[in-house]
């Protein structure tokens, strides 16, 4: 039975839309598709061997492994699988305890069993030691598929036991398209500048796009720009590149004001701000020396606030900062 008729009994209004549309096989995964042919071709060989599947998220790594798990074991894919959340169960007897236990359980009719470790990287150095051990110990009868968002924090005595996939924020058209076919699904009417904003807002994370769309369609029969936007407490990118060109202008009043605009009216978190920053920053209409000007100001700011400082003073002190160099 798949995920969404395991949710039968629930009004369809009320329905996980990220869950109802997650795919259920490998080829329905879309924008990775080279990763998709190289797992389809372990699927086919029955030669699957442990996987590591590292990426920003809502790209489909967990999607991915539940489609691994099904294409394998049909059925009875979810008494094969188990699936861990490593930021819950941090520590090592997470390791020791339940994944051995699964590992060592008696099963029937297949060569091994599935654990999916997801957000692997949240496990400390111990618990990571420990199940570098217990992969050793039980690889005759269990595969592993651990999840990441950043392969780095896995210890080498792993990444080297394991196929490195690394999964790469997902392209506009592939958001766009999935977009598409779940309006069309759900019989929602999706202007052009608002699914434009969705792909904006998403920012290559498939998950975020499917979430704002089902949230923007309960605020009327039309999902457009300004929906989106209110909905996703984003700012459009002119809006962003008004403050900034203010700020490059010389005249920081203005900038000021607009991002007084942006933190109050339109309800983002200064990080937020960074982050749009951060992505626009190259589409803006600005010659490359201020461009990387801007860049570096970006920067400073992300990781002070990352550090603690307040927010406002240092995105007042970015657009100073740009001001004061015209």
């Amino acid at each position: 039975m798949s995920e969404a008729d395991s949710s039968e009994d629930v009004p369809a209004g009320r329905e996980i839309w990220i869950e109802k549309y997650r795919p259920q096989q490998l080829e329905e995964i879309y924008g990775q598709a080279e990763i998709v042919d190289r797992l389809r071709s372990y699927v086919a060989t029955d030669d699957l061997p442990h996987l590591l599947f590292a990426g920003p998220a809502g790209v489909g790594k967990t999607t991915s492994a539940t489609a691994i798990a099904r294409a394998i074991y049909g059925d009875d894919w979810q008494t094969n699988f188990l699936e861990l959340n490593a930021s819950d169960e941090r520590g090592i007897d997470v390791v020791r305890d339940r994944i051995k236990n699964f590992a060592r359980s008696s099963f029937g009719g297949y060569d091994y069993r599935i654990i999916f470790l997801d957000e692997a990287d949240s496990l400390t150095s111990d618990a990571q030691s420990a199940l570098r051990r217990t992969m050793e110990q039980f690889s005759d009868n269990t595969r592993f598929i651990l999840s990441c968002n950043y392969s780095s924090k896995i210890i080498d005595p792993i990444q080297s036991r394991c196929a490195v996939f690394r999964f790469s924020p997902l392209g506009d058209d592939a958001i766009r398209r999935q977009v598409v076919d779940i309006a069309d699904a759900e019989g929602i009417e999706v202007t052009e500048d608002g699914l434009d904003a969705l792909v904006y807002a998403a920012s290559g994370d498939m998950r975020r796009a499917i979430n704002s769309l089902q949230a923007a369609a309960t605020t009327g029969d039309v999902v457009d720009e300004e929906a989106v936007y209110l909905i996703t407490s984003t700012a459009r990118p002119e809006d962003i590149e008004e403050m900034v060109q203010a700020a490059i202008d010389g005249d920081f009043a203005t900038a000021r004001a607009r991002l007084e605009t942006l933190l109050v009216d339109t309800g983002m978190a200064g990080g937020d701000i960074i982050d749009q920053l951060h992505r626009s920053a190259w589409d803006f209409d600005l010659d490359e020396r201020t461009t990387i000007r801007l860049m570096e100001r970006i920067g400073d700011a992300d990781y002070r606030i990352t550090a603690g400082a307040n927010e406002r003073v240092q995105l007042e002190a970015l657009l100073a900062s740009l001001a004061a160099e015209k």
